[in-house]
């Protein structure tokens, strides 16, 4: 075993296959680990936590985040995490400024720990630094009250804003099929491509999606969404179309590991989720899907029992080395391997981002 597998923590070995942790069962190929340890692996809908209660503590009270709360996070084998909110009622411009405020403070208080992506280098010396890198971003572009206020963001590090969660002056959100980008959408769009940050249609309507990435004259993301073929019921999940289209301006498509969203029946398991990365690549190209999972490193349902949110048969802090551990087990390479775990959200960031 090469030693990038080596630097997890006392793996146990049975006939060349790991147990990450000494508390786990579930085991994981030499070549899984290695492919995790030597990727810079992009989660680019990846939270720190789904317990804002507790990440408002982190931030006010910096001694809460404790060493293990980090070591979770090295542990789950991601490198950048894209830990966007989306506010939609209320003040959004207040409250997306002080998320955004209290996201920095707290990488400021654990800059030996983590490091804020302002550029696409930041991307490689997060790897290099063994430190956890942080997208900024917003799951609701209504903060943006005058195209200005782009600019402000930009400033304070928002590198990614997704268009619409649901119906706001830029455009439609996925309950709104027809609804399409407005004329002030726009300008916001032409904004965000002057400014290098990246525009983000995941929650969009199918025309506001089309409209974004006609309008646009860099690479459009969905950061979190699934196949809507494979999930017919759901106006979240993409069309076949929008995939095409997203991939012909160079985009890049993030796969959700959110239940509803992976399989509209019965088990939804690791198996389903490589189902929507199989059709994306069969639709549009290996160099055009990624992860975006959507998801804490516990899970979004609290009770035992039956499952609302999450996948049947996963620990979502190993959930990289079962998605990893799945794509060996489908005949991928090790380079498109590297390309889902993150090699092409690196290359389309690269061509958004201005440094």
């Amino acid at each position: 075993m090469r030693g990038a597998a080596l630097s997890l923590a006392a793996p146990v070995i049975h006939r060349g296959r790991f147990c990450l942790f000494a508390q786990g069962e579930a085991e994981y190929s030499a070549r899984t680990l290695d492919l995790v340890r030597g990727s810079t692996v992009i989660d680019m809908l990846g939270l720190l936590t789904l317990d804002f209660t507790k990440f408002s503590s982190w931030a006010v009270e910096p001694e809460t985040f404790r060493s293990s709360d980090f070591q979770k996070l090295k542990d789950s084998g991601i490198t950048i995490f894209h830990p966007s909110v989306g506010y939609t009622t209320g003040d959004v411009y207040s409250s997306s400024l002080h998320y955004i405020t209290a996201l920095n403070a707290f990488i400021a208080e654990h800059g030996d720990h983590f490091l804020r992506v302002n550029g696409v280098a930041d991307l490689a010396n997060a790897k290099e630094a063994d430190k956890i890198g942080i997208v900024v971003g917003q799951q609701n572009s209504d903060h943006f009250r005058t195209v200005d206020d782009v600019d402000r963001f930009y400033a304070m590090g928002q590198r990614v804003s997704q268009l619409t969660y649901e119906h706001n002056r830029i455009g439609g959100g996925s309950g709104d099929p027809l609804d399409g980008l407005s004329d002030y959408g726009t300008q916001i769009v032409a904004r965000m491509n002057q400014i290098g940050m990246a525009i983000d249609v995941s929650h969009c309507a199918d025309r506001t999606t089309m409209d974004a990435i006609d309008s646009s004259n860099k690479p459009v993301l969905v950061t979190h969404s699934n196949c809507r073929v494979l999930v017919p019921n759901s106006g979240r999940c993409k069309t076949d179309e929008a995939i095409r289209r997203l991939a012909g301006k160079g985009g890049v498509f993030g796969v959700t590991m959110v239940r509803n969203f992976v399989h509209s029946a019965g088990p939804a398991t690791i198996e389903n989720v490589l189902d929507h990365i199989d059709h994306v690549i069969k639709v549009a190209g290996i160099e055009h899907v990624g992860l975006g999972s959507d998801v804490d490193l516990n899970g979004r349902d609290s009770r035992p029992g039956k499952k609302k949110y999450d996948l049947d048969g996963i620990d979502y802090a190993k959930k990289i080395f079962d998605l990893t551990e799945g794509l060996v087990r489908r005949k991928y390479s090790d380079e498109n391997i590297g390309l889902i775990l993150g090699g092409n959200f690196q290359r389309v960031l690269s061509e958004i981002w201005t440094s």
